[in-house]
Formats: C-alpha cells, sequence, structure tokens
C-alpha cells in the first residue's frame, strides 16, 4: 500500500533527500529536525518505508509504504 502527501509550499533543496530524515537536521531556521526522523522510525517499526522528492514547480511529496496485510491465520 502507498500513501502519498503532496504540498505547493517551498520544497527543498537537498542533494540527498534521505537526509531529510536523519536526526537533527533541518532546513526551517526554529525547526529541531526531529519530525522527519520520527515519522520514519514510525513507518520502519510498521515494517513500511518513506521517500522525499521535491516537486518540479516547488513543494514536495513523501511517499509512505507498507506491506500489503496477510490475513491471519485461524491457529494465532
Amino acid at each position: 500500500m502507498e500513501l502519498r502527501v503532496a504540498d505547493s509550499g517551498a520544497g527543498f533543496a537537498v542533494a540527498d533527500p534521505s537526509q531529510l530524515f536523519e536526526p537533527f537536521y533541518t532546513t526551517k531556521p526554529t525547526g529541531l529536525g526531529l519530525g522527519l526522523s520520527i515519522c520514519r522510525s514510525i513507518v520502519e517499526a510498521a515494517g513500511g518505508r518513506i521517500h522525499a522528492a521535491p516537486e518540479d514547480e516547488g513543494g514536495a511529496v513523501f511517499s509512505v509504504f507498507w506491506p500489503a496485510a496477510t490475513p491471519a491465520t485461524a491457529d494465532a
């Protein structure tokens, strides 16, 4: 399953978008750099992955991918 969230803000100018998810990395003057790091931890703990990409005309798109759910077994 994939969830995509896009915005039309200023976007980001990072050569390596995975750097956005590093703890304490921020592009904001008053940012702590923890929000996306926490998001990545939650998504990965659920077996998923998260990806960020700049949009061509400004803004950014964040994609979260989760593995397909498997039905519970009757013996569980």
